[in-house]
C-alpha cells in the first residue's frame, strides 16, 4: 500500500510525462499485489504478490512507455551516442549547443545504444527493440542474476556441493531480489531512464565475484562499470582492498591490472579521438564548471555551497576530496572480509560524493541504497565473524596497575589416612 500511495503521488505532483504514466500504471499494479496478498492462498501469497506487481509496476508501464516513444531525455542520449559511435568513430558531438546535445558519460555507455542505430525507428518493433531501456535492464538484470546464482555449476565434488545444491541454495536470495526489482526504487528508473542501473549491477557483480575469490572476472566487471560513468571508478579501490584481505597481494594486483586494462581499451580510442568534448561533457559539465549549467541542482550541502560563489565551490571540493580520504584510509586500516561488507564501505562512499558534489540530484542516492540492499537481499555469504568477546577492546580501567600483593602458602592439612580392606589372597591347592 505504501508503494501503490508513491506511485499514486506521481500523477498529481509531477510536471513529467514519463512519470505521470509510470504513476498510474504502477499504482494499479501495487493494489493489485495488495489484494493478491489477501486473495492467494499461504504458500502462494509472496511469490504471486511479487508477480502481480512486476507485472504492473514494470512491464505493464515499460511496453507502454516504450511503444510511445516517452521516456526522459537520457534514453534519448544514449541513443544518440550510440549512433554517433557506429558512424563517427566517437559518442560525443564536437560543438553541442543545448544541454540535451551532452553527453554526459564514458564511452561505454554508448554501447546501449548501438540497437536504436542497428534498428532504426520504422515501425513499433523496431522501436521496441532498438530502446536503450531494454538492453540497460537486460545488463541489469543478468548482472544480479550472475551475482545471486552460484559462478562455478560443476558436478558435486567431495566437500564440495553439486549443482543441483548450489542452484537450490541460491533460489531463497531470488524473491526478496525480484521484490526489490518491483519496488518504486527500481521500477521508476528502469521504465523512464535505466541508465543507472547497469552500473549498479556490474557493480554488485564485481564485489560478488570478489568475495568469491575470482580476481581476474572480477576486474573485467570492473573495467565495464568503470567505462559507463567515472563515479564507479571508487569500486574499484574497494574490490582491490576486499581481494587483498582475503586473497593477498597478488589476486588483488590481477583484478587492479585487469581492470584497467579493461577500462583504458574502452575509452580510449574515442578519448584519442576528441580529448576535448570528452573532458568538457564528462568531467566538466556534471560539476558544474561546463559551458552550460548542469540540470543536476538539487538541494544537496555541496550544491548548496557551490550557489555561494567560486569559494563554496572549492569548499565543496575540498569537502569532496577529504570525505573520499576518510574513505580510502579506512580500506587500509579496516579492509572489508566479504561481499556485504564491501558493498557498505562503496555504499558509503558514494553517499558522500553525491551529498558533497557541487552537483547533484536525490535520484543519485538510488545507487548507495541498492549497494547495501541487493546483497542483503540475495543472501550473498559473510565472511565469519569473532565472537563478541574476542572483539571487545581491552579497556584501562580493567587493567591491573599495580603488582598483586604476595599471599603466604596456605598450610595444607593432611589428608587422614584410611587403609582399604585387602582382597583375600587366594593360595593355589598342592
Amino acid at each position: 500500500m505504501l508503494a501503490a500511495g508513491w506511485a499514486g503521488a506521481f500523477p498529481l505532483v509531477s510536471g513529467l510525462g514519463p512519470h505521470r504514466s509510470w504513476g498510474l500504471c504502477a499504482a494499479a499494479g501495487y493494489l493489485a499485489a495488495a489484494v493478491a496478498v489477501l486473495v492467494l492462498p499461504r504458500r502462494w501469497a509472496r511469490a504471486g504478490s511479487v508477480a502481480v506487481a512486476l507485472l504492473g509496476a514494470v512491464l505493464v508501464p515499460l511496453f507502454v512507455l516504450v511503444v510511445g516513444g516517452q521516456g526522459q531525455s537520457e534514453v534519448a542520449v544514449i541513443e544518440r551516442s550510440g549512433e554517433l559511435l557506429l558512424r563517427h568513430g566517437t559518442p560525443y558531438l564536437a560543438e553541442p549547443r543545448t544541454v540535451a546535445e551532452y553527453t554526459p558519460y564514458l564511452p561505454g555507455m554508448a554501447l546501449f545504444g548501438l540497437p536504436r542505430a542497428l534498428f532504426g525507428t520504422d515501425g513499433w518493433p523496431a522501436r521496441v527493440a532498438g530502446d536503450a531501456r531494454l538492453w540497460c535492464a537486460a545488463a541489469f538484470l543478468g548482472c544480479l542474476a550472475a551475482a545471486v546464482l552460484p559462478t562455478r555449476l560443476r558436478p558435486g565434488r567431495p566437500g564440495r556441493p553439486g549443482r543441483a545444491a548450489s542452484v537450490t541454495a541460491a533460489l531463497p536470495g531470488v524473491l526478496p531480489v525480484a521484490a526489490l526489482v518491483a519496488s518504486p526504487v527500481v521500477a521508476l528508473p528502469l521504465c523512464v531512464s535505466g541508465v543507472d542501473l547497469p552500473l549498479t549491477g556490474l557493480c554488485v557483480l564485481a564485489l560478488a565475484l570478489a568475495g568469491r575469490a575470482r580476481p581476474v572476472t572480477a576486474g573485467w566487471a570492473l573495467a565495464l562499470a568503470c567505462a559507463l560513468k567515472w563515479t564507479a571508478w571508487p569500486a574499484v579501490a574497494v574490490a582491490v582492498a576486499l581481494l587483498a584481505a582475503t586473497g593477498g597481494r597478488r589476486a588483488a594486483l590481477r583484478a587492479a591490472v585487469t581492470a584497467a586494462a579493461g577500462t583504458a581499451a574502452l575509452v580510449l580510442p574515442s578519448a584519442l579521438r576528441s580529448p576535448g568534448p570528452l573532458l568538457q561533457q564528462v568531467f566538466a559539465f556534471p560539476t558544474g564548471r561546463g559551458d552550460l549549467p548542469t540540470p543536476a541542482s538539487s538541494p544537496l550541502p555541496g550544491r548548496l555551497l557551490a550557489d555561494l560563489g567560486p569559494a563554496g565551490w572549492y569548499a565543496a571540493l575540498a569537502l569532496l576530496l577529504l570525505a573520499g580520504a576518510a574513505v580510502a584510509l579506512s580500506l587500509v586500516r579496516r579492509p572489508p572480509l566479504d561481499t556485504r561488507a564491501a558493498a557498505d564501505r562503496l555504499a558509503l562512499g558514494l553517499a558522500l560524493a553525491f551529498l558533497l558534489a557541487p552537483a547533484g540530484r536525490f535520484g543519485y542516492l538510488a545507487l548507495p541504497a541498492l549497494l547495501v540492499l541487493l546483497p542483503r537481499l540475495a543472501h550473498l555469504p559473510r565472511a565469519p565473524r569473532p565472537p563478541l568477546l574476542l572483539r571487545l577492546p581491552r579497556l584501562p580501567l580493567l587493567r591491573r596497575t599495580h603488582a598483586p600483593r604476595p599471599h603466604a602458602p596456605r598450610p595444607h592439612a593432611p589428608r587422614p589416612h584410611t587403609s582399604r580392606p585387602h582382597a583375600p589372597q587366594v593360595v593355589p591347592a598342592p
